[in-house]
């Protein structure tokens, strides 16, 4: 069991910080929460306040985005190429679009950048000391605290694990990364957005010993729908192409040959959800996943597997949970939770089949969530055997935001920043 860090500090209206005294280990277990209505930021341990501070967030036109982010990188000495080389230093990245928390000599309390975090400057030297990459930043309008949680779907490592191999047999299925092409940077910490590198299809993730795990619990996209197709399709002799997700030539007329064959009548799309059923029924594979749940590590895919969401039409929310201690001989983990405001758009809803948002915004929303889960035993052993304290959690309808790709973790946008201008 890893040792409690115990602080004795409590939020104060300016700046307030423990010298930094924390092994690797520690640091992962740690969590940022920024309001930006309160203009403040806090650190967590667990659910104890280890630091707080004002800030100032974006300002109007240039807004902050809400959501769920993690430290990408951090540079000491970093200047912004848009802005005229305006320095930023002890930058911590956010996104690669350009979000980040960083020292300004202006930190007036209210809305004041161009979309990052600033921070007075002895707090921003403190909180890059006690910081390392993987770090999480939740980002919201009011201020999210951390909460105890414990519910049968969280992940525990199994007693035996340190005896265990990793991977038992479970057929793991390499996920694609998406990587966004910021059309408009809002604050930029990045010196050359353009020249940062698109993954291939085909790499191979690597898996970092004892870096904490990201997971990711959402609906099931059209994509993996359209992979699955391939696969059983081919499966059953109508050649549908490699199991990319796309709906190429070859992909189409393979559904257009099982439609014809077995008499499938479906309306709502070419993919729609009676086309799937009936898929599923022949190739004798029960009914279709409306989830998925997936993995990263270490900043890079591990695998994803399918999911089942119970009550489709209830909006699940967002919800962040984290693993704060894992102890592996007892077959424990300590997890806290935080419940996110949901800013689905009627688009949205109607694109997801949701027509309520009752249970989401419950009191006992996360609760509701996590009763509503269900994931195959092979892929939640895998889980369980590479759990770290630091892992993380993320349950969200909105699926995998277009700022998750190569080099990040899961990042969940629940509310967009606005538009941004250059310079």
């Amino acid at each position: 069991m890893m040792l409690r860090l115990l602080f004795g500090i409590g939020l104060l209206s300016a700046t307030a910080l423990t010298p930094p005294a924390f092994a690797t280990d520690a640091a992962r277990t740690l969590q940022i929460v920024v309001s930006t209505d309160r203009q403040s930021l806090a650190v967590y341990d667990g659910a104890e306040v280890v630091a707080t501070s004002k800030i100032s967030t974006g300002k109007q036109g240039h807004s902050t985005p809400n959501g769920i982010f993690s430290i990408l990188e951090k540079e000491r000495y970093h200047a912004s190429n848009i802005y005229s080389n305006s320095p930023m230093p002890f930058m911590q990245r956010l996104t690669w679009s350009g979000i980040a928390l960083h020292e300004s000599g202006f930190v007036p309390g209210y809305p004041a950048s161009h979309g990052c975090v600033r921070m007075p400057k002895s707090f921003a030297q403190k909180l890059y000391q006690m910081t390392e990459p993987g770090v999480h930043v939740v980002i919201a309008n009011q201020p999210v605290v951390p909460q105890p949680i414990e519910h049968a779907t969280l992940f525990h490592p199994p007693v035996s694990a340190l005896d265990m191999p990793l991977f038992s047999g479970l057929e793991l299925r390499p996920t694609n990364s998406i990587f966004l092409k910021a059309s408009e940077p809002i604050e930029v910490a990045t010196n050359d957005t353009a020249s940062l590198p698109v993954p291939a299809a085909t790499r191979q993730p690597t898996l970092i010993d004892q870096a904490p795990l990201r997971i990711l619990i959402t609906r099931r996209d059209l994509r993996g729908n359209v992979r699955d197709l391939q696969v059983l399709l081919s499966g059953m002799g109508y050649d549908a192409g490699m199991p990319d997700g796309m709906l190429g030539p070859t992909t189409v007329q393979a559904i257009g040959n099982f439609k014809k064959a077995h008499n499938v009548t479906a309306t709502g799309g070419l993919v729609s959800a009676a086309l799937m059923k009936a898929v599923y029924d022949i190739a004798g594979k029960g009914e279709p996943p409306n989830g998925t749940v997936m993995v990263r590590q270490g900043f890079r895919p591990v695998f994803e597997a399918p999911a089942m969401i119970a009550e489709p039409e209830q909006a699940l929310g967002t919800h962040f949970f984290t693993a704060h201690d894992v102890d592996k001989i007892e077959g424990k983990a300590e997890w806290y939770s935080v419940t996110l405001e949901n800013d689905l758009s009627r688009e949205a809803m109607k694109r997801l089949g949701i027509t309520s948002e009752e249970q989401s915004n419950s009191l006992n929303a996360a609760d509701h969530a996590l009763d509503r889960i269900t994931i195959p035993d092979d892929a939640r052993r895998k889980i369980e055997d590479l759990l770290t304290a630091g892992s993380s959690l993320t349950i969200s309808d909105t699926g995998v935001g277009p700022e998750t790709g190569d080099g990040t973790d899961f990042i969940t946008i629940t509310k967009n920043g606005g538009s941004s201008k250059k310079g």
